[in-house]
């Protein structure tokens, strides 16, 4: 019964990390800059920490099941 909300947790954070992280890949193949006003490594790279961090709590979240 408890196992409902980590797997819900575990899949959006799954989902958002995994879109981030093609958005990213995408923006930076079309030399396009990820967050405006921003130096574009600096923006991809703390992107890319984001999105690695919200797989990890989601691979977390899905142990917890």
């Amino acid at each position: 019964m408890e196992s409902g909300p980590a797997i819900f947790a575990g899949l959006v954070f799954a989902l958002f990390g995994g879109g981030l992280l093609v958005w990213i890949a995408v923006r930076t193949r079309q030399r396009q800059p990820v967050a405006h006003g921003v130096s574009p490594v600096a923006s991809a790279a703390l992107a890319s920490v984001a999105a690695v961090l919200a797989l990890v709590v989601g691979a977390w979240c899905f142990t917890r099941v």
